[in-house]
């Protein structure tokens, strides 16, 4: 019986070729995926170039990939700031802005973040629950117990998370290294998978803090889009380790399930228009 063939491509040859202002990407298909090699020229920059063909005020991918040369310049949502030197192997989460610092082009291969990027959306609008955790103090940890031991306890932590969303039915949209972004089709899931995480992770010895939402989001090549993210994004950071945060809108939904709530008061929540009244799982 013969095994899997090699497959050997070179972005020289792309599959596609797509040309911005200021900057030029090509792309080869292996398999499920996608990598990039990103030429951006000095004057490029993301809300200049981009923003108007993706329709939001800032890049909603998540990239994960190589400064090859040149420099660029990162801000975030929150106003995290950062450089991408030669070099670098970046993991850069959705919600930011970004432009060329060097005289010379910025030049990166990207394979995380990178399908549809560069294009107008073209997903639909559905409505999900979302769920995002985070494992408390995980730099802290790290630091305490050691590379090697810190692996074999976050691939761990990732099996158990990943089981718990395989039996709620639910799509594992994107991990952020020590946390993930979870959707369901329905808000009561939502809210046991997020439980069943927290249990199931503290038997390991982990806190992770989680926030759940409901709301529309926009499906597209790369994961999902919309203000929905971000708010489950906020009401995730509002919480501390071993707690679940919800929205008002996703208690609503799951009422009736065996399941108590805390009122934790409403809150403007950075970059959400309206005040969200948010409650924790008792």
């Amino acid at each position: 019986m013969q095994g899997p063939r090699p497959l050997i491509k070179n972005l020289a040859d792309p599959d596609e070729i797509l040309t911005l202002e200021h900057a030029v990407a090509h792309t080869v298909q292996v398999g499920d995926l996608s990598i990039g090699r990103l030429v951006m020229q000095p004057g490029w920059r993301w809300s200049t170039d981009v923003r108007p063909l993706a329709g939001t005020d800032s890049c909603q991918f998540h990239h994960t990939g190589l400064g090859i040369s040149g420099g660029a310049h990162f801000v975030m949502d929150d106003g995290t700031e950062f450089d991408i030197r030669p070099g670098d192997v970046f993991d850069i989460p959705p919600g930011h802005d970004n432009w060329v610092t060097s005289d010379e082009p910025a030049v990166s291969i990207l394979w995380g973040g990178w399908r549809g990027w560069g294009k107008p959306p073209e997903g639909e609008r559905v409505l999900m629950s979302l769920v995002m955790t985070d494992i408390e103090e995980s730099t802290t940890r790290l630091t305490r117990v050691g590379d090697a031991a810190w692996d074999r306890l976050l691939e761990r932590h990732n099996t158990i998370t990943r089981e718990v969303v395989e039996r709620y039915r639910g799509r594992e949209v994107d991990t952020t290294g020590d946390g993930f972004l979870l959707a369901f089709d329905g808000a009561a899931r939502a809210v046991h998978a997020a439980v069943d995480i927290r249990e199931a992770v503290s038997v390991i010895g982990l806190q992770v803090r989680v926030g759940v939402h409901t709301g529309e989001v926009e499906v597209v090549p790369g994961g999902l889009r919309g203000l929905t993210v971000h708010e489950t994004a906020r009401i995730m950071g509002l919480g501390h380790g071993g707690e679940v945060l919800l929205s008002d809108i996703t208690k609503d939904l799951s009422l009736g399930t065996a399941v108590e709530y805390e009122d934790r008061g409403v809150h403007h929540l950075k970059g959400i228009p309206r005040p969200r009244h948010v409650f924790a799982v008792a």
